[in-house]
């Protein structure tokens, strides 16, 4: 019998190390958990935010969900293509995920704007962490993918910090 966390591979003629793949699926597999759970508190900003920008807000939070969705699919799929079982329901997430959680209050433009932003490092700094992770086991195309992922998140952590983000005055 094996437990939840233990990563079980299928048959596959990757040729990575068996070893790698084990290591490279847990990883995958622990950011795909912060990644669901970054996709639904970007979901809870665009449903919630009110406030003078509005529009322009629930849209940027709802751009932001779109892409973070197709991450999700990124790092499930390649860790079947490792051999893993992909493991992203809900309820994994919400027992994995390592994003703080999200304000259950917030309703003005300023808290979601730093929640997002907030979180949106946070998955940044572990993906980058990752990408580290799978150069060491010899996985480019992992890290490839981590890589592209934290393109994205550096471009939309940048378009939620200039919402609250000020010139320095003047010298």
């Amino acid at each position: 019998m094996t437990s939840e966390n233990e990563t079980v591979l299928t048959r596959t003629r990757n040729d990575l190390p068996q070893a790698s793949r084990v290591q490279g699926c847990a990883l995958l597999n622990q950011r795909l958990a912060d990644c669901i759970d970054l996709q639904t508190q970007c979901k809870q900003a665009h449903w919630n935010v009110k406030g003078v920008n509005f529009v322009a807000l629930h849209e940027l939070f709802d751009e932001i969900n779109e892409s973070v969705e197709e991450y999700v699919d990124l790092l499930a799929e390649r860790v079947v293509q490792l051999g893993g079982m992909a493991q992203g329901t809900l309820r994994v997430a919400a027992t994995r995920s390592t994003l703080d959680s999200y304000p259950p209050l917030a309703s003005e433009a300023a808290q979601h704007l730093e929640a997002v932003a907030s979180a949106l490092a946070a998955f940044g700094r572990s993906a980058r962490h990752g990408i580290e992770a799978m150069d060491k086991l010899g996985d480019a195309a992992s890290a490839d993918i981590l890589t592209e992922i934290v393109r994205g998140i550096d471009k939309w952590l940048w378009f939620v910090e200039a919402h609250f983000q000020m010139r320095p005055a003047a010298a």
